[in-house]
């Protein structure tokens, strides 16, 4: 997860953005909405053109939706439960729709299958980590230890992608989505694991 000082620092830097939207008249789940419409025309839509560059530009003027969302959600008060369900559902969605953009893009016009392939590996497996904690609270259990976040993939997947738009070597970009891949599977282990653990204890 971000560290609290990175969180700390754009908290700080799009608070007055979240207040002028809030004077607007606008909600957090309207945020939360626009922002995945955003994320999910431009992995859809740049990066199988092959614009990886400007693609990743696109995602991440509307990926910070998912801060500015919670800041306004603090400031008016409007926090709810229904909020959170749909923030949560919604952040899966860009999720999937930056590595299956990549996905497409490297399986057609790219030419790249490896990169093809490792991208669908991030699309799984990023999925199985958030389901694997919803289902384990959903059944009284907390499962909220890994070393993949959604924060670090997103952050990692879209500088280096950015940077393969500028000509960075596709290699470089195919070692970070492996090893987000690794990374995924690895915190999908240690979520099982302690969901075992918390089972036996209580069987116990």
């Amino acid at each position: 997860m971000l560290n609290r000082h990175a969180r700390a620092f754009f908290s700080g830097l799009f608070t007055p953005i979240a207040k002028a939207l809030l004077g607007l008249g606008m909600t957090p789940n309207m945020v939360t909405v626009i922002g995945t419409i955003g994320v999910s025309l431009g992995a859809l839509v740049f990066y199988p053109m092959g614009e990886l560059f400007w693609g990743t530009v696109f995602v991440t003027v509307f990926v910070f939706s998912d801060l500015i969302d919670g800041l306004m959600a603090r400031l008016s008060g409007r926090g709810s439960v229904l909020g959170g369900f749909l923030d949560s559902c919604l952040d899966r969605v860009q999720d999937g729709a930056v590595f299956l953009g990549l996905l497409i893009w490297f399986f057609t016009g790219g030419e790249n299958i490896w990169l093809g392939i490792a991208a669908g590996l991030c699309l799984l497996t990023g999925n199985l980590v958030s389901y694997v904690r919803a289902k384990a609270e959903s059944l009284g259990y907390t499962a909220d230890v890994g070393i993949a976040e959604r924060s670090e993939r997103m952050v990692l997947t879209l500088v280096f992608t950015g940077f393969t738009g500028l000509g960075l070597h596709p290699g470089v970009l195919l070692v970070v989505l492996t090893l987000l891949a690794v990374a995924s599977v690895a915190t999908i282990i240690q979520r099982f694991r302690t969901v075992i653990t918390q089972a036996a204890a209580a069987a116990d």
